[in-house]
């Protein structure tokens, strides 16, 4: 497994080997072993996820305050996403800033977003089947959300042709500046 740090050191790119021939591919997805030793901890997954969505569907940006913070691994099985990682973490040299990075079926790879950091991700293909192995699980009493267009993040998202289509939760998100609960 190729494993390429982004601009945010803790965000990691994760490129499996895929071996394929004209029957289809195999590609191991994940490795408790290989993933521990490249993000230099010991995470374990309590849960997976899946979505579908259309094409311009943007979720998030997302995240799981203490005793719940949630680590995701991410990746799109089927379609194309931009996915992002924003440092929502006060005490950080890069707090407010973002990564994004292309994930698809045809790429395979993953990105790791540590606990401490929001996520989202915009549908750049007719649709996009999105999974996501979490380290705790979903606690709404914990759970956060900031601008997925807030200035100050500056995030460029790609042009999909029309408008982003949210959730009202995500429409109502507060700005970085003004989110009550963020990590210290």
């Amino acid at each position: 497994m190729k494993i390429t740090p982004t601009d945010l050191p803790e965000v990691l790119i994760l490129e499996p080997r895929v071996f394929g021939d004209a029957r289809g591919f195999f590609t191991e997805s994940w490795s408790e072993k290989v993933f521990n030793q490249a993000v230099g901890a010991d995470f374990h997954f309590v849960q997976d996820n899946h979505s579908r969505s259309a094409r311009g569907v943007l979720r998030g940006l997302h995240f799981q305050l203490p005793p719940h913070a949630q680590g995701k691994l991410v990746r799109c099985v089927a379609g194309a996403v931009f996915d992002v990682a924003v440092d929502i973490r006060r005490s950080s040299p890069n707090f407010g800033r973002w990564v994004g990075v292309e994930l698809s079926a045809d790429n395979h790879r993953q990105l790791w977003v540590p606990p401490g950091f929001a996520h989202g991700f915009l549908v750049l293909s007719d649709s996009a089947d999105f999974l996501y192995k979490t380290t705790d699980t979903y606690a709404p009493q914990a759970e956060g959300a900031v601008r997925w267009d807030d200035p100050a993040i500056g995030i460029i998202w790609p042009d999909v042709g029309a408008p982003p289509l949210l959730a009202e939760k995500d429409l109502k998100a507060p700005l970085l500046a003004e989110a009550a609960r963020l990590f210290d």
